[in-house]
């Protein structure tokens, strides 16, 4: 298949302190998919990172810049992004880090697989996908908050935490994403649970991850607990919905 039978592709990349990996991974989609736009959505970046996107911008018209006025967090970020693609009128949005852990070579494979379903994740934790350079304790950080979700909420996805998707514009509207409020990997484990629970078809695909080589990782123990406390707030909700529903209660 072709990007075109996908419509407009926007892949967003948000950033905070990534001016030395950006202009790689901005390439690399450039090369592996040259058809699509990029959205580069910075929090005002202490080091420099807009002015480095205004510059890739200046260069290639497919490269556009959203400067935010602050560091609000991921799911802030990518709840402007789609907004700025809504009134852009693209057809499709992807999810991709800055910092090249998400490979370029994994984004057909994404794109590819979108031209069945309403959603696509790239898993880790399906065959076929991996990490690497991982420590162990972050990778059993990573498997037991899946299943720790997986359990809770019921869903049928491996890799509830990942940040390398596509959505079609269509499945977001059916979403009721205006009232997103989490923020790090809990956005992302909000987003998988709202499309399961509108039945949007999603699939996963496998992707291999690989570790930060360039600036410092976001992840922190407040990241941690957020997911931890939403994930468990969702699926008390949902388990007192489910009894309501036995005994037909309003």
């Amino acid at each position: 298949m072709t990007i075109r039978d996908l419509g407009k592709v926007l892949v967003i990349v948000p950033t905070y302190n990534e001016r030395e990996s950006l202009p790689v991974i901005a390439a690399g989609i450039r090369q592996t998919e040259p058809d699509v736009h990029i959205l580069v959505a910075d929090d005002n970046s202490p080091d420099g990172t807009g002015e480095v996107a205004n510059l890739l911008s200046a260069s290639d018209n497919s490269i556009h810049v959203l400067h935010r006025t602050s560091k609000a967090g991921l799911g802030a970020a990518y709840l402007a992004a789609f907004a700025w693609a809504r009134s852009n009128h693209y057809d499709v949005v992807v999810e991709m880090d800055a910092d090249g852990s998400h490979r370029p070579a994994d984004l057909t494979k994404i794109l590819d697989a979108l031209s069945r379903n309403d959603i696509v994740l790239g898993s880790r934790w399906v065959k076929h996908g991996k990490v690497v350079n991982w420590a162990k304790s972050r990778e059993v950080l990573s498997r037991g908050g899946n299943l720790y979700t997986r359990m809770w909420l019921g869903i049928p996805i491996h890799d509830a935490t990942g940040g390398f998707r596509a959505y079609r514009m269509s499945a977001l509207a059916q979403m009721d994403i205006e009232n997103v409020e989490s923020q790090g990997y809990c956005f992302q484990v909000d987003m998988a649970w709202r499309a399961t629970k509108a039945g949007l078809r999603v699939a996963e695909v496998p992707i291999t991850f690989i570790e930060r080589e360039l600036g410092e990782s976001k992840m922190d123990s407040s990241i941690v607990k957020e997911a931890l406390w939403r994930v468990t707030q969702w699926g008390i909700e949902k388990r007192l919905t489910d009894v309501k529903k036995i005994f037909n209660l309003s």
